[in-house]
This record gives structure tokens, sequence and C-alpha cells, in this order.
């Protein structure tokens, strides 16, 4: 992993992501215990299961509102019927200029609260904990839908909007964007706030507030997007203050009994000099103090043309990292796709959850399948899918 400061560099960061995953299939052998289907208790809430499902972006706000919409609704409720503990949706704009796309959601008015308040309930219907995903894109905000034939910055004339960051330090291949004052970071913060109480009007269970993959909290947080001098600038505790301001803001607003998730970068994945594990991990325990309760540890997004090394669980050991530093409870993600991998996650105390993606996009009803191959009878099984159950 790569620490700030120390002699640990990207190669060991790459030798121990081949570790990891070598642990990972000698769990896969060595486990009986099926932890991931145990229930898990976070402040007010508990989820049935460990095994959740990512934030995914759809891009598919078509009138650019940030409004769901039915295609929202089938792809979160497609999931709510697949026996997961935790469904998060997207990564949800707190202001307008926040959204990734022109086609990303965003929480920041009545509409859209209301079209959240309809999948908040589809999702509860069955048996399943409803989270949100909190978000501003930042620098790397305004930008075309991946199957765009375009890249990059979407014009002003094509429904763009200029960008904002802690600097004036464009994200590579995109627009310069404005780098905020002190006046317009204390109204995004008031617009995290404000999203958070949307949010719990809605329905939602969990919040979780994206300070990972070069977007806006990520950008203070690093010092390769953050060049200021002030109070938001320079030190750790500088560049760390905007993301305590919303912790503390949000837990504020939300009260005492609503878990509040943080999605983290691990690292930047570069030599020297920019963000990595041993910051991140001071970082966690700060938000915990601040009123976080659980962190959510990927890794990457904020400069491109970094080598990743993509092996199965390569992300795992960032997860583990913080919750053994930071003492806090995590989740684990990236590469992750059989059930013995994640259960062994979760049952060698590397995380104490495990969230996936691309497995659910391939197969909504996987957490069904998982438990069937780990040999754990689920009473939680859709009725009207009930015929189709495995029998002893």
């Amino acid at each position: 992993m790569v620490c700030h400061g120390s002699t640990i560099g990207l190669d060991a960061a790459v030798e121990e992501a081949r570790r990891n995953t070598e642990t990972l299939r000698t769990i896969e052998l060595t486990v009986t215990q099926t932890n991931l289907f145990d229930p898990l208790t976070i402040r007010g809430t508990t989820f049935r299961n460990r095994l959740w499902v990512a934030p995914m972006c759809q891009y598919s706000a078509d009138d650019e509102d940030g409004v769901p919409t039915d295609w929202h609704l089938a792809h979160l409720g497609s999931f709510a019927s697949g026996g997961v503990g935790l469904i998060f949706t997207e990564a949800t704009a707190v202001t307008p200029a926040g959204r990734i796309s022109p086609q990303d959601l965003g929480l920041y008015n009545d509409e859209q609260q209301q079209a959240f308040a309809r999948i908040v309930r589809l999702i509860h219907a069955q048996g399943v904990s409803a989270g949100i995903q909190l978000a501003h894109a930042g620098r790397k905000a305004s930008t075309f839908k991946p199957w765009a034939s375009e890249r990059g910055t979407v014009p002003a004339d094509q429904g763009g909007w200029q960008t904002v960051a802690p600097s004036a330090l464009a994200f590579e291949g995109y627009d310069v964007p404005h780098e905020l004052s002190v006046s317009e970071i204390d109204e995004i913060v008031e617009a995290f706030r404000a999203s958070a109480r949307r949010a719990i009007d809605a329905g939602f269970d969990v919040l979780e507030l994206h300070a990972a993959h070069g977007y806006l909290l990520h950008q203070f947080l690093s010092p390769l997007s953050n060049s200021r001098s002030d109070e938001y600038g320079g030190s750790l505790e500088n560049r760390a203050r905007l993301l305590l301001r919303i912790v503390t803001g949000v837990r504020a607003e939300v009260g005492d009994a609503v878990p509040l998730f943080v999605r983290l970068s691990g690292t930047d994945w570069v030599q020297a000099g920019g963000w990595d594990i041993e910051q991140t991990t001071t970082v966690a325990g700060w938000a915990r103090d601040a009123g976080a309760d659980f962190f959510d540890v990927s890794s990457g997004g904020n400069v491109s043309g970094v080598h990743i090394p993509l092996t199965p669980g390569y992300q795992v050991t960032f997860a583990t990292a913080v919750r053994d530093g930071a003492g806090v409870p995590t989740s684990a993600v990236g590469l992750i796709t059989t059930a013995e991998q994640a259960n062994g996650v979760v049952a060698s105390g590397q995380a104490d959850a495990v969230m996936m993606a691309r497995q659910f996009l391939r197969d909504p009803h996987f957490a069904l399948q998982a438990a069937h191959d780990l040999g754990v009878t689920l009473d939680y099984w859709p009725r009207q899918y009930e015929r189709a159950a495995w029998r002893a």
C-alpha cells in the first residue's frame, strides 16, 4: 500500500494486492462459517446480511433534471427482490453543478425527493435497507455520459456548466474548474446538509458521503488536486476540513439514529506526493469522531494515467488497513465476484461487509445464489419467487 512520507511504494502496493488475492483463495477453501449472511446493526438500522449493492451511476435522467425515472425504479427494484441487505443509489448530487453528467441524479428539490420516495418504498417492501450516496463531482462534473461519442466537459450550449474545485487545476481532458471561495465552500456544506434532510424525508435508512474517486471531497483531500494556501489547503487537517464539516453538519441534521457512511479512496495510486492509505486511515478516525459510523473503502479516480493492479479483491487490503488502523467498521469493494470470495473477506475479518456492483448488474439476484452456494437457507425469498428456491 502507498504510505505518505514512508518507504512503502507503489511496487509494494502491487505485491500486497497479489498476496491479498492469494489469501482470499486460501480462505475460499478453508472458511466454513458463512458470516456473509449474518446481520449487522449500525445505530438504528439492522441490515439482514452483509452483501450490499454498491452505488452505480446510470446516466439515465434523460430530461437532465436530476429526477429518478422508471429506469431507476426498475434498476434498484430488481436488486430489492434479490436477497441483498442494503442497496445504494448512484452518486446523487447535492447541487445541479455537482452532477457528474447532465443525466445524473440530484436531490435538491421536491420533485427529486418525491421520485426517490417511490423507489425507497419499493426497496422497503422487500425487507431491504435503502441507502443514498450524496455527492458533488467538483472538477469532474459536467461530463458526457460514457456511451456518448464525445469525451471531456460538456459545453454550455449542450447543457454543460462551469465546474468548481478546491483549486483551478483541471482533471486531464476536462476544462479548468473555478476555484471555490470560502463562502462558496460554506454553501456546499449547507447543500450536503439540505440533501441529507431530503433523503431522510424520502425514507432512506442510510446516508453515504462520497469522498472518493476524484470527486469534490476527494479533490480537497488530495494534495494533487488541492493547492490552496488557506484553511482548506496545505496540511492534512486543512485538506480534511470540508469533509469533516460536512460530516458534522449532516450528523446534526439527521440526528443520532441514522447510520452515516463515508466512501474514501485508499490511494491515488501514485509513487509519492498524493493521497494514500496512511492519510485515509487518519481521516477516517477524524470522521468517526465527527459523527461518521462506517467506511466504504475504494481507490483511485483523482488522477489519470496511473497503473492499478486489477486483480480479484485488489482493494480489500485498503478496507482492512482502515478497519485496523482507525478502529472503524469497513466494507470492501472491487473485483469481488463469487460467494466464496465475498464470504472469505467477511469471515476472515478483513472487512465487515462486501459491496458489489458489476456482479449485480450481471445477476440482480446474486445474493440468493450466493446463499445457496454457501449452504445458507434464507427466510426472505420473495413469495412470488419461492417456487424457484432450492430445496434440501
